[in-house]
């Protein structure tokens, strides 16, 4: 009987034809061998090419396996797609709202800075002695001069820098936007742009509902009632000085009076707490920003009392002036005491039932609490406000507004969510309560805020300090110029307050 030679098949590729053949093949190798009936048919395939019905190759793997060829679209870059992804994220964390905050904070430094020094120097035109006062005043207007110029370079620098990043940025969004859009190719789906078209409808139902509604809804409530705007930032230190008494006295508290007495506009006055950083009998005035800088105290003390402490006399730091008259704790009493400086008299607020007080309730941080800081007296637009705590309100902040002109007494009371010995400090601006937390030895932080008009809390105002020292014992707010005034450590430090 005729054979056939043995053949090598490897891989075979099967059609509809042949599957019969190819899996006789596959399952018989070696010589295969034909009956007579079968020749008139292998004729037939001897006709038809044999590269139609099956590819023969010699590199087989193993005679007794089928192997099948796969051919698959090219695989997705995972590579590229985390690149672009790590460039988008270090262009968030490089570009940021603060830098242009940066910038601006520095040109109102530089707008605050010049008027100063043209003040500084018509002050000591008037007040020129030919003597000590002149040599002080002259050191004062040295030393503003050098740090204008500072500031200018400052300015320079930044400007330049954040030119440079414009032009680096410009370029990789660029090339961020090409790479996507090679990415986006490999989307056979449709899945983004689906969602972009989710999108879009979103977007056109949002302004189709809007546009039914006459009355545009305010994006967030009011924020007091403030001529200003509202609140977002402060600048770096503005006015840094040691006083006439430095590194003598940490605790203590100074500023401007929002409703000076006539010919008074322009002063400032300090206390400092001369006994055991706890107690203090007088308020020191300064006719002038640089008599306060150089430590010439004019007209001088206001004595409250000869002794130091006793009845009516100040505890703690927390004080402001307001109307020719100081506010402060009044000495071992849960009230508030003001001290008219013009006709030395006090008059004494008393405060609700179990109000925390001799240092029972201070501020605190993590490491340490500040002593007999349990009431806080601030200032803004509106007048006068004492922010304390009591024994119902399990510590939490009570703000209430001090009333009266000839007899104070206690006017609107609001209470809040926030534990006092989570805060440091706390100032009002607008209507507005402010609170600060330690961060760090060269940072504080404005974390929380209670709009007295709309009742609002947010505990996340994510402003930053950065501090001349590690302890801020008093914060105070003057309306008159947006300045936040600071004792820290026995310096006097001043910030400006930005609104939008």
């Amino acid at each position: 009987m005729p054979y056939f030679p043995v053949l090598p098949f490897g891989l075979i590729s099967c059609c509809r034809p042949c599957l019969s053949w190819t899996y006789f093949l596959c399952k018989n190798p070696g010589t295969v061998v034909f009956s007579s009936a079968l020749r008139s048919t292998m004729k037939l395939y001897v006709i038809v090419p044999l590269c139609v019905l099956f590819t023969v190759t010699t590199q087989a793997p193993s005679r007794d396996e089928c192997i099948c060829e796969v051919t698959s679209e090219k695989p997705f870059p995972h590579d590229k797609l985390g690149r672009v992804a790590g460039n988008a994220s270090e262009c968030n964390s490089t570009i940021n709202a603060q830098m242009t905050q940066e910038l601006e904070s520095l040109l109102l430094g530089l707008e605050h800075r010049l008027p100063q020094l043209q003040e500084d120097v018509s002050v000591l035109e008037r007040e020129d002695d030919g003597e000590l006062y002149a040599v002080l005043s002259l050191f004062v207007i040295e030393n503003e001069l050098r740090e204008i110029n500072q500031l200018i370079d400052k300015l320079n620098s930044t400007t330049l820098d954040r030119q440079h990043l414009t032009t680096n940025t410009t370029k990789k969004l660029e090339d961020l936007r090409a790479e996507m859009k090679e990415l986006v190719t490999y989307d056979t789906m449709k899945v983004i742009e689906t969602q972009q078209d989710n999108e879009r409808l979103k977007s056109e139902l949002s302004d189709c509902e809007t546009g039914l509604h006459p009355t545009t809804q305010p994006t967030q409530p009011p924020h007091g009632n403030c001529p200003h705007g509202q609140f977002y930032n402060i600048t770096a230190p503005r006015v840094y000085t040691q006083g006439e008494y430095p590194g003598s006295y940490p605790y203590g508290a100074w500023g401007r009076d929002p409703k000076p007495e006539a010919g008074k506009e322009d002063w400032y006055w300090m206390v400092i707490l001369t006994s055991g950083n706890k107690f203090a009998h007088y308020v020191r005035q300064y006719s002038s920003l640089s008599s306060l800088i150089v430590g010439v105290s004019k007209p001088g003390n206001a004595q409250i009392h000869a002794a130091n402490p006793t009845t009516n006399t100040i505890q703690g730091p927390n004080a402001v002036m307001y109307g020719g008259a100081l506010y402060y704790n009044c000495y071992n009493k849960d009230a508030v005491c003001r001290f008219n400086i013009t006709d030395k008299t006090v008059t004494t607020l008393q405060l609700p039932k179990d109000t925390r007080y001799n240092s029972k309730g201070n501020f605190c941080r993590l490491e340490q609490c500040y002593p007999f800081t349990d009431l806080d007296l601030a200032t803004d637009e509106s007048g006068v406000w004492v922010i304390y705590t009591t024994l119902q309100d399990f510590g939490n902040l009570v703000l209430s507004k001090v009333e009266g002109n000839e007899t104070m007494r206690l006017g609107q009371t609001w209470k809040t969510s926030v534990y006092k010995q989570a805060v440091t400090n706390t100032f009002m601006a607008c209507g507005v309560l402010y609170a600060t937390r330690y961060i760090d030895k060269d940072v504080e932080e404005i974390f929380y805020s209670f709009d007295t008009l709309t009742g609002e809390e947010n505990f996340k105002i994510g402003v930053y300090m950065n501090k001349m020292s590690a302890n801020i014992y008093s914060l105070n707010y003057s309306p008159v110029d947006q300045m936040l005034h600071v004792y820290s450590d026995s310096r006097m430090v001043s910030y400006k307050v930005l609104f939008r």
